[in-house]
């Protein structure tokens, strides 16, 4: 399965732009962390990889609303 990266934007809506594909996750890991370094300035985007099967499985993930989770100490 490939890494899929992605750059989100999330103002005013949130964008997923396909940037780059890797099989390999030693390379997909170097690159996110060249491309976070790059975007550090800009507070509205966001440089994730995702591991999955299709680019629309990869999006479907990224879609996704997440719980937070529960932390020591949340009563």
């Amino acid at each position: 399965m490939p890494y899929f990266i992605y750059r989100i934007t999330e103002r005013p809506l949130k964008l997923l732009s396909k940037l780059e594909e890797h099989e390999i996750y030693r390379n997909a890991s170097a690159r996110v962390k060249e491309l976070r370094a790059e975007h550090a300035q800009d507070t509205n985007t966001t440089i994730k990889m995702i591991h999955a099967e299709t680019e629309l499985q990869a999006e479907d993930l990224l879609n996704e609303i997440r719980e937070r989770q529960p932390e020591l100490g949340d009563d």
